[in-house]
């Protein structure tokens, strides 16, 4: 298998295609933006955002943040594993990385279970409408994060496998993107008001 088609070290090649780049960014701005109105609403109702974060798991939210962050270093490897055309390293590398992407939806689950079960909903006030609909979209991405790796490291697999390096840094860009979507929210919403 010739892994290796496109000259990597071109640095006016963006890892996973310039395809990918552009949904990042588009990504990141929605996300940007919904974080900007956030603080907004939250300076005009400072006792209300104050009240509701403290209600917040800051456990649950940094140990997250911990699968996450764990989970972006194993498909750095996986990557990297990749390319020096160790597909078995690079597929155990993938599990691990969706491992932690797994362990990140558990906890979160049962995080939303407490807020559920506490009555708390995205009715309850605007810090509840922003952290519901921030992190179901964040859950959503990397729900979609997860089919991209096992879908992947299903393809990369096969015996007559048409996986490229691209491929995998496509993927792992956008599980990159989820981490670095997850570090903005962490400290927005767990810890600032």
């Amino acid at each position: 298998m010739n892994v290796l088609k496109i000259n990597y070290k071109n640095i006016y090649y963006p890892p996973g295609g310039i395809l990918m780049w552009i949904i990042i960014f588009l990504e990141l701005i929605t996300f940007g933006m919904a974080l900007v109105a956030f603080v907004y609403y939250g300076r005009e109702n400072t006792a209300v955002f104050h009240h509701s974060r403290m209600q917040l798991n800051t456990t649950f939210g940094a140990i997250n943040t911990v699968f996450l962050l764990t989970s972006g270093f194993f498909m750095a490897n996986a990557v990297h594993q990749f390319k020096e055309n160790e597909i078995q390293k690079s597929s155990i590398f993938f599990k691990l990385a969706m491992l932690g992407g797994i362990l990140f939806l558990g906890l979160k689950s049962i995080e939303y279970y407490h807020k559920i079960e506490s009555g708390i909903s995205l009715d309850t006030n605007m810090f509840y409408t922003f952290y519901w609909l921030l992190t179901g979209f964040h859950v959503i991405h990397v729900i979609m994060g997860l089919v991209i790796l096992g879908w992947t490291n299903y393809g990369m697999r096969k015996k007559d496998s048409d996986t490229v390096v691209e491929d995998v840094e496509a993927c792992a860009a956008f599980w990159h993107m989820c981490d670095l979507i997850w570090l903005l929210l962490f400290p927005v919403l767990y810890l600032i008001f």
